[in-house]
């Protein structure tokens, strides 16, 4: 029997439609990437890439040559550019203004054929160091008022090159997705002086059935109203708001069980095309309101999303908003820890 289900963090309705339910071996899935003979993001190719804005380089060695760990360089065809002023105006009813933003690509490794679920701990960890630096430095940017982390990885999830890496844009604006995220947390934190997803983390670790993974610091399940097949929601086990102020050890244990939940993914799912978006909370420094920050303090709880690209969406789920998913989250919860990694 078909289920709908409601997510209380953006209050949509999803149809878990059972009857449908697919196994990864059901899912048709075509990772390839275009064919391609050179490649900037490699090491040695540094001149024909954007001058890099930050990089980690253990031995001291120059600015845009050879000897980097991870490099971060501009987007050669940014979505906004960091040059110019808002000018925030009018056209009649519509209101519009400059396309004012940062678009960066991180470089996430010298090995052009490194898959993240293979990736050495200590070179992902330099990878979510690398992520925090960056909030930390467009943080200081009054006219961003978000900045987005995520990676698209395969062609059908968006991927135009094949080595490995992952992106940041910076918006004037805070995202719809994330603002209604926000607003949920601050109603739920009103009525109940509880943060949502705390309360949603501990609903999921005492019935376990959704769990893919847990560590000291963090937990790794199928989200109860998964939109789509394998979907991973990981997010701090104790109340953290902000990814830019993530520790050290903390670093370290989310390399350890994010490598674990990529691993898992790419053998139940024989490597499939994916995307991942890290929720953080909007920029402090782009507006005044005070009592503002001090609620979001508590209700909102950073977050990683990892959505597995199994499935296309179609007029249906276009004309009504709602998502479709033919595999239940327990499922795919069981069927992710029973994996031998």
């Amino acid at each position: 029997m078909p289920e709908l289900r409601h997510d209380p963090i953006q209050r949509r309705w999803v149809i878990i439609s059972t009857e449908r339910g697919r196994r990864p071996d059901d899912f048709l899935i075509d990772n390839e990437m275009p064919p391609g003979t050179f490649c900037p993001s490699c090491e040695g190719n540094e001149s024909k890439a954007s001058p890099e804005i930050y990089a980690i380089r253990p031995n001291g060695s120059s600015a845009d040559g050879p000897g980097w760990q991870v490099r971060v360089v501009p987007n050669k065809f940014p979505v906004l550019k960091v040059e110019g002023e808002l000018d925030r105006h009018a056209h009649g009813i519509y209101d519009a203004m400059n396309g004012v933003g940062a678009h960066e690509v991180i470089i996430e490794t010298t090995r052009h054929e490194l898959h993240l679920a293979e990736t050495p701990l200590a070179q992902l960890e330099l990878v979510l160091r690398t992520y925090r630096e960056r909030l930390r430095d467009l943080l200081n940017d009054r006219r961003l008022k978000y900045i987005l982390i995520f990676k698209n990885y395969g062609l059908a999830a968006g991927a135009a090159l094949a080595h490995p890496h992952s992106q940041l844009i910076a918006t004037p604006v805070t995202p719809k997705t994330v603002a209604l995220e926000l607003q949920s947390a601050m109603e739920h934190f009103n009525v109940k002086e509880r943060c949502l997803f705390c309360d949603i983390i501990r609903n999921e670790l005492d019935q376990g059935v959704r769990v893919v993974a847990t560590n000291d610091h963090f937990v790794v399940l199928t989200p109860y109203a998964s939109r789509f097949p394998f979907e991973i929601f990981l997010a701090p086990r104790r109340h953290r708001h902000d990814f830019a102020a993530i520790t050290e050890e903390e670093i370290r244990s989310l390399a350890e069980i994010f490598r674990d939940s990529m691993r898992r993914i790419k053998i139940a799912l024989k490597d499939p095309p994916y995307n991942f978006v890290i929720h953080t909370i909007p920029n402090r420094k782009s507006t005044n309101r005070a009592t503002y920050w001090q609620t979001i303090e508590h209700d909102f709880h950073w977050h990683i999303e990892i959505l597995p690209r199994l499935t296309r969406m179609a007029g249906f789920e276009w004309g009504s908003g709602f998502y479709i998913n033919p595999t239940a989250p327990e499922e795919a919860a069981q069927f992710l820890r029973d994996i031998e990694l």
